[in-house]
């Protein structure tokens, strides 16, 4: 898992939560964080600002269903 591989699933998808990156990506919140600020700090994505409330069985954390977007384009 690197950065680019993360860049890369944001785009693809546009908007996503943490749970999401961590599960197709395997990885832990503290491999994922450092990436997510790297990625904002580069102004590709951004935390959304729209909150949704999970459906199903309410057992997320409230930091796994923080969205985030995509807001550039690759270069």
């Amino acid at each position: 898992m690197n950065l680019q591989e993360l860049q890369e699933f944001v785009f693809n998808f546009q908007r996503v939560s943490i749970a999401e990156m961590k599960l197709y990506l395997q990885i832990d919140n503290q491999t994922l964080n450092p990436m997510l600020d790297s990625l904002v700090e580069k102004g590709v994505v951004q935390k959304s600002l729209t909150t949704e409330e999970c459906k199903t069985c309410q057992k997320c954390e409230t930091e796994e269903i923080e969205f985030y977007e995509w807001v550039s384009s690759i270069e």
